[in-house]
């Protein structure tokens, strides 16, 4: 468009020119004097569009330094705005960490006083059941053995020798650890570590393997809360014992203690054996039920039969399916020219995993020994093994478990386990 206007003016101007010079030509000028007339009137021309340009020019920037003024203006205002801004949240911010921090001392504080009270309101009552357990003790005609044995498991539980294992489970197949599963191994008065073999059977004869679990269950608490502060979002199996969830005056308590540490229903899963879930009444049913409620689930171990009531696990919350890796393999057969699972001849092998998860259960194969067993794991599309080809229970370092461990009053008194360790 200024290119146009360009060219126009400039045929303007040298027909204004040109009109000049021919009317003093007719007017009797000389030829000479009409071409200098030409030329000096195209000069003049110019000269004065040049002046008018340079009017406009010095107008349109004039114009274009008020507008960046403007502007500056504008962008200092706004930057006076976001900095105004940028300070409340500092400062709104820095107020909310210090009330999360005085929240969360709070909380801390509140969980060391429900600790206490559930340490006081139960000694009186452990105390007896443990006199009563050594005056049953005293009246029956025990083997030495068996005698010596109850008394190195008493003397553990009342001197805290008691240490936390961790054996991972892995995702398969690119075998990262996505859980643990805790043990509970007892040391006698030389240090040396029982394994469960030796003591069980007097353990539980004795009533004494619910203190063992639920030492074992506050310490997987702490555990969880110390890997959750460093980040490293893992969860842990942990025992329970039908005793403990059939126990009435000890179930309130612990299900108030569980309550105060519902954040972590995703990382602690409650474990018990596929015979004690089949043997499970109305009272251990309804408060399985309650922990659920929180968010907890459930884990079955020692499976020994997979014509399993997924529809009942489901209702439990069983969200874990631990098979042994030998007896899952004893099991597969051929029939028909397809691969079946002996107690489930209807349904291929590698729908098991498949049908488990419809009802929201993830098999575990554990025990898993030797790499040719993890072939034909993958073959039936299990998504988790535990074994020791993927790592053996470790033991806690005792400056962790020390961290991990109840009240020092409480681990002193003798048996005050029985009901559960907090």
């Amino acid at each position: 468009m200024r290119r146009l206007m360009l060219a126009l003016l400039t045929g303007a101007y040298l027909c204004l020119a040109l009109i000049v010079s021919l009317f003093l030509w007719r007017t009797g000028a000389t030829p000479t004097v009409g071409v200098s007339a030409f030329i000096g009137t195209l000069g003049l021309c110019f000269a004065f569009h040049g002046l008018i340009a340079q009017a406009f020019m010095g107008a349109n920037l004039r114009v274009d330094i008020d507008t960046i003024r403007e502007a500056h203006a504008i962008l200092l205002d706004q930057i006076e705005k976001v900095d105004a801004r940028v300070t409340d949240l500092v400062d709104t911010v820095a107020a909310d960490a210090q009330r999360r921090s005085e929240e969360l001392s709070t909380e801390v504080h509140q969980l060391e006083d429900l600790i206490q009270q559930m340490n006081d309101r139960l000694e009186h009552q452990l105390s007896h059941q443990v006199a009563a357990a050594s005056a049953r003790s005293s009246g029956r005609d025990r083997a030495p053995h068996a005698s010596h044995m109850l008394q190195v498991v008493q003397d553990a539980l009342a001197e805290n020798r008691v240490d936390l294992y961790l054996q991972p489970i892995v995702s398969l197949p690119q075998r990262r650890t996505v859980f643990y599963e805790s043990f509970s191994r007892l040391r006698d008065e030389t240090g040396r570590v029982m394994m469960p073999a030796e003591y069980l059977a007097v353990a539980e004869g004795e009533g004494l393997m619910t203190a063992i679990d639920n030492l074992l269950l506050f310490r997987c608490v702490q555990i969880v809360r110390r890997l959750a502060k460093q980040d490293r979002k893992v969860g842990i199996f942990c025992n329970i014992s039908l005793a403990s969830l059939g126990d009435e005056s000890f179930f309130p308590q612990f299900l108030e203690f569980m309550q105060g540490n519902k954040d972590l229903a995703g990382a602690v899963i409650f474990e018990l054996g596929q015979a004690a879930f089949d043997r499970r009444g109305p009272v251990e049913a309804r408060h399985m039920a309650r922990l659920a409620s929180l968010g907890f689930s459930f884990s079955l171990d020692k499976v020994n039969d997979l014509d399993v009531d997924f529809q009942d696990l489901a209702r439990a919350d069983v969200k874990f399916l631990k098979v042994g890796a030998q007896m899952m393999l004893d099991q597969l057969e051929e029939q028909d020219g397809k691969l079946v699972i002996a107690s489930l001849p209807d349904l291929n092998a590698s729908d098991f995993a498949a049908l488990t998860r419809r009802y929201g259960v993830e098999v575990i194969v554990e025990k898993v020994e030797a790499e040719k067993q993890v072939a034909e794991i993958l073959d039936l599309d299990i998504g988790y093994g535990q074994g020791h080809l993927f790592g053996e229970p470790r033991a806690i370092r005792d400056a962790v478990l020390a961290e991990a461990d109840p009240p020092a009053d409480f681990i002193r008194a003798p048996m005050r386990r029985r009901a559960v360790g907090w």
